[in-house]
């Protein structure tokens, strides 16, 4: 899908390339379909993650957005290596960890953690505050100064929690609490790398912003580097540096925030921004209310199973002509740090 002899775009500087403490290139997951009761065989390979390429500079965040089913939690999954990647390359902090075994991920579990998407069955709901938080600990053998306890406390009053509520259980807390649970024993190790995955899509409306704003401050606090993992546009554009948009399994347009959401250059980027409400829209200083057009793409998504072949939107694109359905169009840089996906991009005179 990438552009042949080009670098993968970093989180918050295109050029540094040498900065990245996280490096995919032409990553891959194929789920196998199979048939038969007693002799299985396989007829075919649901297409979830089809060769992507990115990087995130240490330090900076990476939105990920796409509809549900595109890839964007599998692709979660393969960099905190819960998933075994088909092909491609994972290169995190100098070190490729594609097909490391579970023993040699073990010490890497350290540095690079993930925020679950439900708080609800992210916890074990038999165990207490000061078990789960203080599970990390145990599981990797690290002695705190203070004790595992002390340690827990300073972790829940870190992510805004009172400390006393050591031995509560999950079942007496909100949703939103939850999740300061959960993000508190993603902590417990200091990671490098965080993948969050929908952090607060389970959340109340009234709650998402302080999870946001909590993740915001523990990044500058704590040097954490992110890939957040959302389809809410509004939540991606309030957190990231940079964003990559995903559609059936590849990535189609990856720049930063503002590029990105000034002037979006693929057709599915520009029908998911068309998407976002506005509030009370107000042009100029006469107050002219501004009525944004509503692109209603025709048609469902494909099945991953048996992708469209060459550009894989063309099915949906109202700008598809002959060669999106022949040549797959390479994930090109238009602009310094902006690439896209398409034969046909949208807002070039924006450059």
């Amino acid at each position: 899908m990438s552009a042949p002899a080009s670098t993968p775009a970093v989180a918050g500087d295109a050029g540094a390339a040498g900065d990245a403490l996280l490096r995919v290139t032409g990553l891959q997951k194929h789920f196998p379909v199979t048939r038969g009761v007693v002799f299985r065989h396989r007829v075919g390979a649901v297409q979830a993650v089809d060769g992507i390429d990115f990087a995130v500079a240490a330090g900076q965040t990476l939105g990920l957005v796409g509809e549900s089913g595109c890839g964007k939690t599998t692709t979660g999954r393969l960099l905190t290596r819960l998933l075994e990647p088909t092909g491609g390359q994972i290169v995190f902090d100098g070190r490729e960890i594609t097909h490391l075994s579970m023993g040699a991920m073990r010490p890497l579990r350290r540095d690079i953690q993930m925020i679950f998407q439900d708080p609800y069955s992210s916890l074990n709901p038999r165990h207490t505050v000061g078990t789960i938080v203080g599970a990390p600990f145990r599981l990797q053998g690290v002695e705190t100064e203070q004790g595992v306890k002390r340690s827990v406390q300073d972790l829940l009053e870190l992510v805004g929690l009172n400390p006393e509520h050591y031995n509560r259980y999950p079942h007496e807390f909100s949703g939103g609490q939850r999740q300061r649970i959960g993000i508190a024993r993603t902590l417990a190790l200091k990671p490098k790398l965080i993948v969050a995955d929908e952090p607060v899509s389970a959340l109340d409306v009234s709650i998402q912003a302080q999870v946001v704003n909590l993740l915001e401050d523990l990044q500058q606090e704590l040097s954490l580097t992110y890939v957040v993992i959302a389809h809410d546009l509004s939540v991606v554009r309030h957190i990231s540096d940079t964003v990559a948009v995903m559609y059936l399994g590849k990535l189609v347009e990856v720049a930063s925030r503002d590029e990105l959401y000034a002037a979006p250059r693929h057709p599915y980027t520009v029908a998911l921004m068309s998407a976002v409400p506005v509030p009370e829209p107000v042009r100029g200083e006469g107050g002219v209310r501004e009525r944004r057009e509503r692109i209603r793409l025709a048609g469902d998504v494909p099945s991953p199973l048996n992708p469209p072949p060459a550009c894989r939107f063309h099915t949906r694109c109202w700008k598809a002509q002959e060669i999106c359905r022949t040549v797959e169009p390479p994930l090109a840089e238009l602009l310094p740090g902006h690439r896209v996906a398409c034969h046909f991009p949208e807002n070039t005179q924006a450059a």
